[in-house]
């Protein structure tokens, strides 16, 4: 059973002390912008074993999950259930929902968003697909976009990206680890 709270009751237990909070968005996006408390785990890479053991005397506090708007924030919820870890609570908005609360925040530099990114890989896979189809008149081609297409319905349907985590792991995606294409000037 998924467990939410709001930015405003997050943010109350953060001034309590009761609760540790970690994002699981990529670097780039906890870089741009990133609640004052939270640290960055991101969900690609994360291991709930290994969060909760890494938790420096902060075991007996509730784990709370944030992302973007909160589908991400569900899924690492879910990795940590699975995991056996049953205290760990969703922020409902996600980052979005504290920003515009006008709770404290850590601004860097712009960056383009995960799902922005997703939508112009497969618009661009979609269209090549559609194109090499119609320019070779070979029809099978007509299968990339098809392919594409059945991967953002099954995204739809279940709120996981493939596509997503592939991108997630992408070098522009990494602090200090390579390009800085996606961001914005």
């Amino acid at each position: 059973m998924s467990k939410t709270i709001t930015v405003q009751e997050l943010a109350n237990r953060l001034k309590d002390g009761t609760v540790e909070l970690i994002d699981v968005r990529t670097p780039v996006e906890f870089q741009e912008v990133r609640a004052t408390d939270a640290r960055n785990v991101p969900l690609h890479e994360l291991n709930p074993e290994q969060v909760m053991s890494s938790r420096n005397g902060n075991a007996d506090k509730v784990l709370c999950v944030i992302c973007k708007s909160g589908a991400r924030g569900g899924q690492a919820q879910q990795k940590f259930h699975d995991a056996g870890f049953t205290e760990v609570l969703n922020i409902e908005g996600g980052t979005e929902a504290w920003a515009l609360a006008g709770l404290p925040v850590i601004r860097g530099q712009k960056v383009m968003s995960l799902e922005r990114q997703v939508r112009i890989a497969a618009g661009a896979i979609v269209f090549a697909g559609a194109l090499a189809a119609l320019v070779t008149g070979n029809v099978w081609f007509a299968g990339i976009p098809a392919f594409v297409g059945a991967g953002l319905v099954f995204a739809g349907v279940t709120d996981t990206c493939g596509m997503g985590l592939l991108i997630a792991k992408m070098p522009w995606n990494q602090v200090g680890k390579g390009g800085s294409c996606c961001s914005v000037k």
